[in-house]
């Protein structure tokens, strides 16, 4: 008995953690659906996208998908313990078990992807200036979304400054660019003035493509450390629904 009540603990302590996780990603994808000044919503901008980014506008479907799923373990996982039935417990091992899976082949799949990235990005790079050179300025959302974007980064551009050349914003303002290009100000001079390409290109401020990649790594280990603590809860989960799966079966 004394087995069995710690075996029941650990399985709340498991799935109450699963499903705080699943109700937390089912937040972040809404959020990224609901929020206009997303990242996300400057691919909208973008025509020709290469197939593999484009599937990227999609992360918040995938993310509410995946908050919904693990709401559903958590739920069934925790029911299967309280009420003690066999059924909720192998219905919570099996989906586990796939989702596991599923996340093996995924990493197997982003290594792969990760040598074609780069072909992708450059593909990608020409289609972004050449959106900002055609409607920055004309397109109201995408100038928003571009202008969030630079102030949330502290960066200019796709890649700098010199994106902007040419565009109808400067068509509209003069040989001018985005505050956000000379950080607002530059001894003295912001980019709203007549000498405005020369303190852009002192100032030289890294584009946001940059930023991003830059942003990525600086937080990969914690996101593969989060990603590895997820595995091993999953495993441990898997092994504790087992265990009082056989212990239910062999009281029956």
């Amino acid at each position: 008995m004394c087995c069995a009540g710690f075996l029941k603990l650990m399985m709340f302590i498991f799935n109450g953690t699963i499903f705080a996780a699943g109700a937390a990603i089912l937040g972040v994808g809404i959020w990224v659906k609901v929020d206009s000044n997303s990242l996300m919503g400057i691919l909208d901008g973008v025509d020709a996208l290469p197939s593999e980014i484009s599937q990227v506008a999609n992360v918040g479907y995938l993310l509410i998908g995946v908050g919904a799923v693990l709401l559903v373990i958590g739920f069934l996982g925790c029911c299967g313990a309280v009420k003690e039935s066999r059924c909720m417990l192998l219905t919570f091992f099996s989906i586990v078990l796939v989702i596991f899976l599923i996340e093996v082949a995924a990493a197997v799949v982003l290594l792969v992807f990760k040598d074609l990235a780069a072909q992708v990005f450059d593909g990608l790079e020409a289609e972004v200036k050449k959106s900002l050179a055609t409607e920055y300025g004309r397109d109201e959302k995408l100038t928003s979304l571009w202008n969030a974007t630079m102030e949330g980064f502290q960066c200019c551009g796709y890649k700098n400054f010199t994106d902007f050349d040419d565009s109808p914003f400067q068509t509209q303002n003069g040989e001018i660019y985005p505050s956000q290009c000379c950080n607002g100000t530059f001894v003295g001079e912001t980019c709203s003035l007549s000498s405005a390409h020369t303190a852009a290109e002192l100032q030289l401020v890294d584009g946001c493509f940059d930023k991003l990649l830059q942003f990525i790594e600086e937080n990969a280990p914690i996101i593969a450390g989060v990603a590895l603590g997820i595995a091993a809860l999953e495993i441990a989960a898997m092994v504790v629904s087992m265990v009082l799966y056989k212990q239910i079966g062999s009281k029956a």
